[in-house]
């Protein structure tokens, strides 16, 4: 798979586009991305992505986004486990949101990335004040020459599966039901890096994983899966949040911190690229008088977590 930045570099064929944030990748997105290969294949011509970096609404609204479910590297191997060919990285800046849906379609659809056909989900608009919509995205093709079709969108449970309703679910605890929509369950990978290592000191030595999603779509204590380990999975306990016992003046509040106590592993892990799979919520993250109150709370988790699991299996 090819990555680009912006669209400097035009396509050297013809493409078969589909445009989105793809934030979570969703069953909803793997639909589309299905079509869209499907199609790719059958019009022999490039199965295009065009996402776009940062969030269109963590431009425009910074102090009220929505809580990232995914980074760019987790889409970006999210789109390459799927097979799509190509990947266009749209910096989303005030220029970029400032330009007609006319001049959209020409100049980036047609100019640039050659499309022939474009798949876009049903609730797609694009341009300045979001005045294009799948109706003129229609006319521009029949004028222009490429193909467009809508994706309808994809339901469970009754409810439309969307990157909102995965957050809802999954600030809420509903990890199984994040799980239902995903496909898979929620997870986050990051690289292994040096912390305090108070948890050793505690008896429950824990991996810090470098994490780039703030704010957090969930926080608490969870059961885990981490796989990435010497070619192995492990199952674990897993504290996602900003650890108030240890920072009660909230001097860590703009980085929050994924620590992984594995269980029935030993050995080091720095450096290593982790993915945690969420699978049970134990509980919120608390603030404990001491770190003998924390150690025995920890205790607990772990007994929890494995209570858990022997249930499930």
């Amino acid at each position: 798979m090819r990555v680009f930045r912006g669209f400097h570099q035009p396509a050297l064929s013809a493409t078969v586009l589909t445009l989105g944030n793809f934030d979570g990748m969703h069953r909803g997105h793997r639909a589309l991305l299905a079509r869209l290969l499907e199609k790719g294949g059958a019009l022999a011509a490039t199965a295009a992505v065009v996402t776009f970096e940062p969030h269109p609404r963590e431009f425009f609204t910074p102090d009220c986004a929505p809580a990232r479910l995914s980074t760019l590297r987790e889409k970006l191997e999210a789109f390459s486990e799927a097979g799509v060919d190509a990947v266009y990285v749209t910096p989303f800046s005030a220029a970029f949101a400032a330009q007609p849906a006319e001049a959209f379609v020409e100049n980036l659809l047609c100019r640039r990335l050659k499309a022939r056909h474009v798949i876009v989900g049903d609730d797609f608009r694009f341009g300045a004040e979001r005045l294009g919509d799948f109706a003129y995205l229609q006319a521009a093709g029949r004028a222009l020459g490429f193909g467009v079709e809508a994706v309808p969108t994809v339901t469970l449970l009754g409810e439309r599966v969307s990157s909102s309703a995965v957050r809802t679910a999954l600030a809420a605890g509903e990890l199984a039901k994040a799980a239902d929509f995903l496909g898979r369950p929620y997870a986050i990978a990051g690289q292994v890096v040096h912390g305090q290592k108070l948890g050793r000191q505690l008896g429950f030595a824990t991996a810090n994983i470098r994490i780039r999603h703030n704010p957090l779509p969930m926080q608490g204590v969870f059961v885990v899966a981490a796989s990435g380990v010497n070619e192995r999975s492990f199952f674990g306990v897993a504290n996602l949040g900003l650890r108030p016992t240890l920072n009660p003046d909230g001097a860590c509040a703009t980085r929050p911190l994924l620590e992984v106590h594995l269980l029935d592993f030993s050995g080091n892990l720095y450096g290593a690229h982790l993915n945690i799979a969420f699978l049970h919520k134990l509980r919120d993250e608390m603030t404990f008088s001491h770190l003998d109150a924390l150690k025995t709370r920890i205790a607990a988790d772990v007994r929890a977590a494995r209570d858990f699991l022997a249930a499930s299996s």
